[in-house]
């Protein structure tokens, strides 16, 4: 089991194991969805993991209840914070909701006011406060050890990436023979747990990650294999949008990822558009990189069977209405 404490050493295949079980009275499996149209569309066998339809619209929520589910008395009692643009401090709020411990997040100035009432919903606290994520981040990092509560971070967080790594897992149930599974990436908890996932189950899956190239953190600490840092983010996806890389996902992606794609905000908003027409699907900015990356890599991944995560839809309809016509 891993220590509650220790932020350094990466979850096992056995911990995401452990993470179904503990999750699967509060989650049901997400749906996977696949469409002739959209396998004619990208030339291979296109199977899209749904984790927009997750009662937070993100698989985020998978991290958080694993995470609460053994969080010991003394962390219970005092609450928890943590910093999210959104689809991260939902997760949080939605395990504290789920397991009546008290919840701060704080948020970066400008972050989607539908996510932020969303968090109140479910009885946090929610500090609108810094000029991005990682702004807020070092403002509730500083909170949590003030006030001796547990700090939850979006990224160095053992039993987050463990809790969603059970996306993958449950696709590879499904699906078992993919050929390659194409996961996005800002904090890097889900390319973690999924690549941990497939290359377990699978050495030969081929683990492709995509970023925002207006905010290429990770990206760039991949290729260089050093945490880097960029001075700021310019992208719409807020799921995206890091500045800095984390040592923890750092660790994981540079033995599991084979590749490493950007993509433009146009071609997320192209994401965006082509889920909605090809399969009715909603996704967010984040959501759709994924897609977004695998029409870049149509040709090189022709015949394949390719899982797609759609990480998140939370977007609201006047934001989707004009990405969808503009």
């Amino acid at each position: 089991m891993i220590d509650i404490d220790d932020k350094t050493s990466p979850p096992a295949f056995h911990d995401v194991l452990m993470a179904r079980k503990r999750i699967a009275p509060y989650l049901r499996p997400t749906p996977v969805f696949q469409s002739p149209m959209m396998d004619e569309a990208f030339g291979f066998e296109a199977f899209i993991k749904c984790e927009n339809l997750q009662p937070t619209g993100a698989f985020k929520v998978r991290g958080g209840i694993n995470l609460f589910s053994v969080l010991p008395a003394k962390y219970t009692n005092r609450g928890v914070i943590t910093a999210s643009s959104g689809n991260h401090g939902q997760s949080i709020a939605y395990a504290g909701y789920t397991f009546d411990v008290p919840v701060s997040v704080h948020v970066p100035e400008g972050t989607e006011p539908l996510k932020i009432r969303a968090m109140q919903t479910m009885g946090a606290e929610v500090i609108c406060e810094g000029k991005d994520y990682d702004e807020a981040r070092e403002t509730a990092e500083e909170r949590a050890d003030r006030e001796g509560r547990y700090y939850v971070h979006t990224a160095n967080e053992p039993y987050l990436i463990a809790g969603v790594g059970t996306a993958a897992l449950e696709l590879l149930e499904e699906v078992p023979q993919l050929d390659t599974l194409i996961i996005p990436i800002g904090g890097g908890s889900g390319a973690c747990g999924g690549g941990l996932v497939a290359k377990t189950i699978n050495p030969e899956i081929e683990l492709i990650g995509v970023q925002a190239a207006g905010a290429d953190a990770v990206y760039r600490s991949w290729k260089s294999k050093q945490l880097q840092e960029i001075p700021q983010v310019t992208t719409f996806a807020e799921g995206l949008a890091t500045r800095v890389a984390f040592e923890l996902p750092l660790r994981m992606l540079s033995q599991l990822l084979d590749d490493f794609l950007l993509v433009s905000d146009e071609q997320m908003r192209d994401g965006i558009r082509f889920l909605m027409d090809m399969g009715h699907l909603v996704a967010e900015g984040a959501g759709a990189a994924s897609t977004a990356a695998a029409h870049q890599l149509s040709e090189r991944l022709s015949g394949r069977k390719v899982g797609i995560i759609l990480s998140g839809g939370n977007i609201n309809a006047d934001r989707l209405v004009q990405m969808v016509t503009g």
